[in-house]
């Protein structure tokens, strides 16, 4: 026979093979694929939310940022000295400069949030010629208090499209904006037409924005587009020697960066614990496989006696797991595409985590990601099938022709110390430190955890065993049971690999979740000293020192504490971290400290945040330049605090010292300790009228309880997709524990024909394999909460510090722990039932006709 021929020949034995197999065990194969499409369909749908939130995010940005080269931002949100704008002008480096004042603003009464940006026209029209807005109403009827021969409309406003219609407005409108504590009333001139990419932008003339938002003599920004012939790092070196330190070299690609660095360790997190399915789905592969290997012993001995060679049977299973992940694989991008389109439209594309805000432009799909994510489904079946592939080849032809399938296994002792390396090398990979601030080793100590876990099961389950063994249980179906899984510790294996898997990654992820949940209500309880707290909201209303003099003074307030918080970049490199302006000597709403100092300083002492502690790897008693003042203030870290609301990062700063610096005593909260007994909402519905009198302006009031509850809803709501993988891990082994009885009662149908043959009744076969249920259950159990703690300690310790710069307590959910084990043991013994009332139907005589 011509090579040819025998290619053809393997092909068609190939193809006729796997079509049988399918044909005959279409639920076993079917559950198998969908473990794979869950995990493949909830990574990928993670996968394309984020990158499509990002992708929005950055065209905002270049939108704004234009043809610019470079660009210099303020460190704080206060911006710069405009005086610096002549000088980078000046610069032979520089070809153009365009000056930006940006600010967050709302719209009333629609109180919608816009970007307000003030430009000058001439150098915009060079640099951000997108920033330009369409006049669409003559001057004449939009003319305010500017000079009417000057070419400047000091009361036009130019919004884009999305702004336009989310306010609901026309071109011609009368509104009043609000930004930086002050509200004045523009006319709508017309649009802004190059913005088209649902950002919701204000734009007015740069002196207008000054001059009424109290902004004269600052700026927020400089466009830069460099000279012919000057390279970007000649530019960059030619600005650095000009700055203050006040300000900073940035660029949309910076910008862009910065907000995706703040979300990585989020999105990475969530695309890896999407993948809880698809390893779930792998083991069941791999019991799938192995069923299938046993039950065509017979079958491979006959094919091996007609000539088919061991490595044929062994790229046949690899075949037919190939099979199995390109079909789950397909079937998840499919469903992960719908899911990823469902969230955007009811949770949003942050996930509910708040990195991004705004809408999403529509998804797209790379090449790029679909074929890894394909490879990912594909490589977990293959892997699954490796190991009952070279079972398979191991088979002996003459002995298998007529053995029954327990001869499939060893009876040989299991080896435990290959499961042992791999838990000793998950520790040893759980004191590694992150790689680009991630904790990829993290994710390999658990790949190691819980390999050596399921390795280990075998053993496990020959050792929990063997003392009942000399027990005599005086019951014969519950001794045969416990006899069998002695008898053959691999099939044991290939039952207990899912159950391990599924129970294991869920316990983990109960623990974790409740930990974090639980850690972060302790810490609002320890920050929500206060009986209320006001904001600006959406309103933006600030408090100058008199209104503060005269809030505090308010009859229901027993004390006030004013703050505010304000951008401060200590490195363009990484995201900007919050400034928080505050009393803290003295304060009757203290720090969540950690730790503190008690020696004095000479330099100014700051209270860093364990996220900014982390990042800026600062402890107690190291200095540090703060962008403040002038010249910059060295500053001494006296104390960490504890802080699960800003991953960047935070630093406080006593509110005295910052008014020494800077000389701004606007604030933007208010912490209040009411007087009296009244209930909190009484004392707000007297107190609301009052401060927005005060203030001339909207302000937000809650009381601290309803400040904690949402606060735990924001976080319930971004954990949501936490919650589905749990979900989605239990019914996973849960359906394959039934799967796994199901497909053993065919591969054992000799041995319960045998049995009947024998005289043992129906109902003391649906015992024993009842009783086998429940001891395979309580081993699965066993290994997995064992697992699963191990992991959760390591999610716990090193994987949301290494991510997230958080530490956090350990806290189990014991109800939910219990009920999930229950149920797991109900389920393994309803199923080896249901399994059993099966294999009890079968004929005696037919089940052995074969053998006689």
């Amino acid at each position: 026979m011509t090579a040819m021929a025998t290619s053809k020949a393997s092909g068609t034995i190939w193809r006729w093979l796997l079509a049988g197999q399918f044909r005959s065990f279409p639920l076993r194969y079917l559950l198998a694929s969908l473990a794979i499409a869950l995990g493949i369909a909830l990574g990928f749908s993670v996968h394309l939310i984020n990158a499509s939130a990002s992708d929005a995010f950055g065209d905002a940005v270049r939108n704004i940022s234009g043809s610019a080269d470079a660009q210099i931002a303020g460190t704080t949100g206060l911006g710069f000295d405009e005086a610096l704008y002549p000088e980078v002008f000046r610069l032979t480096e520089t070809a153009d400069v365009s000056p930006v004042i940006a600010m967050s603003a709302v719209i009333e009464p629609s109180r919608l949030r816009v970007r307000l940006l003030g430009t000058d026209i001439f150098r915009a029209a060079g640099i951000t010629p997108l920033l330009l807005g369409r006049q669409e109403i003559a001057e004449d009827q939009s003319r305010g208090r500017g000079d009417a021969d000057s070419g400047f409309d000091m009361d036009a406003l130019y919004l884009s499209r999305t702004a336009l219609n989310e306010a609901q407005l026309a071109i011609g409108d009368t509104v009043t904006l609000r930004a930086n504590g002050q509200s004045h009333a523009f006319t709508i001139a017309g649009d802004l037409p190059g913005m088209e990419t649902g950002q919701a932008v204000a734009v007015t003339d740069i002196a207008t924005a000054q001059w009424r938002f109290d902004r004269l003599g600052q700026i927020d920004r400089l466009d830069i587009r460099r000279a012919d012939g000057v390279t970007q790092a000649e530019l960059n070196q030619a600005l650095q020697a000009i700055l203050p330190d006040n300000a900073r070299i940035t660029g949309a690609e910076q910008e862009t960066a910065n907000r995706a660095q703040l979300s990585r360790a989020y999105r990475v997190n969530l695309e890896m614990l999407a993948l809880v399915a698809l390893v779930t789905g792998g083991f069941l592969v791999y019991a799938a496989q192995s069923l299938s290997a046993e039950t065509r012993q017979q079958q491979f001995a006959l094919l091996r006696i007609l000539g088919l060679q061991r490595a044929s049977l062994q790229r046949q299973l690899l075949i037919e797991g190939l099979a199995l992940g390109l079909f789950g694989s397909l079937v998840g991008l499919a469903l992960g595409y719908g899911f990823a389109l469902l969230v955007v439209n009811l949770v949003g594309a942050d996930l509910g985590a708040g990195y991004f805000s705004g809408r999403s432009q529509p998804l797209a799909v790379s090449p790029w990601a679909i074929a890894v994510f394909l490879a990912f489904g594909i490589g977990t079946a293959i892997i699954g099938s490796l190991a009952p592939g070279r079972r398979a080849a191991k088979l002996v032809p003459a002995q298998a022709i007529k053995s029954s399938a327990d001869n499939y296994h060893s009876d040989d002792a299991p080896r435990w110390w290959p499961g042992l390396l791999l838990l000793l090398l998950g520790g040893a990979l759980t004191f590694a430190p992150p790689v680009n601030g991630l904790p990829l080793f993290g994710y390999l100590a658990i790949a190691a955890l819980l390999a050596g876990a399921i390795w280990l099961t075998p053993w496990l389950a020959q050792t929990l065993l063997k003392p009942l063994t000399r027990l005599s249980a005086g019951y014969l179906p519950f001794d045969m049971a416990l006899r069998h899984l002695m008898r053959s510790p691999s099939r044991a294996a290939a039952a207990l690999a899912g159950i391990v898997a599924s129970v294991g990654l869920m316990m983990a992820m109960a623990i974790m979740v409740s930990s974090f949940r639980t850690s972060v209500d302790g810490w609002l309880g320890s920050i929500l000293s206060a009986d209320v707290y006001v904001t600006g909201g959406f309103s933006g209303a600030t408090f100058d020192a008199d209104q503060q003099r005269r809030i505090a003074a308010l009859p229901d307030i027993a004390h006030a504490e004013f703050s505010k918080t304000v951008s401060l970049s200590l490195d363009a490199e990484r995201p900007a971290v919050n400034l928080i302006v505050r009393p803290v000597k003295g304060t009757r709403f203290p720090l969540a400290l950690i730790r503190e100092s008690g020696a004095s300083t000479e330099t100014l002492p700051i209270w860093v945040s364990e996220p900014a502690a982390r990042l800026y790897d600062l402890e107690i008693g190291d200095t540090l330049t703060l962008p403040l003042g002038d010249d910059g203030a060295i500053a001494t870290v006296v104390g960490i605090w504890s802080d699960y609301a800003r991953q960047q990062g935070a630093i406080v700063i006593e509110a005295e010292d910052y008014v020494r610096l800077t000389g701004d005593t606007v604030r933007s909260d208010i912490a209040i300790m009411l007087a009296g007994n009244d209930a909190p909402e009484a004392v707000i519905a007297r107190m609301r009228p009052e401060i927005e009198i005060i203030t001339g302006s909207s302000v937000d009031i809650s009381d601290a309880s309803g400040i904690r509850a949402l606060a735990l809803q924001l976080f319930d709501r971004s954990f949501a997709i936490t919650y589905g993988l749990e979900a989605v891990a239990i019914l996973i082994g849960m359906v394959g524990v039934g799967a796994t009885f199901a497909a053993q009662v065919t591969v054992r149908v000799k041995e319960f024909g045998m049995l009947r043959h024998i005289g043992f009744g129906r109902g003391q076969i649906i015992a024993m394999l009842a009783s086998e249920g429940f001891l395979l259950g309580v081993i699965g159990l066993i290994a997995g909460l064992a697992v699963g703690l191990a992991i959760s300690q390591v999610l716990i310790h090193v994987i949301n510090p290494q991510s997230f710069n958080l530490t956090m307590t350990t806290h189990f959910p014991y109800a939910l722990l219990i009920g999930i084990s229950l149920a797991l043991l109900a389920t393994s013994a309803l199923t080896a039932i249901f399994a059993g009332r099966r294999a009890a139907s079968q004929d005696a005589l037919q089940a052995v006709r074969q053998d006689w």
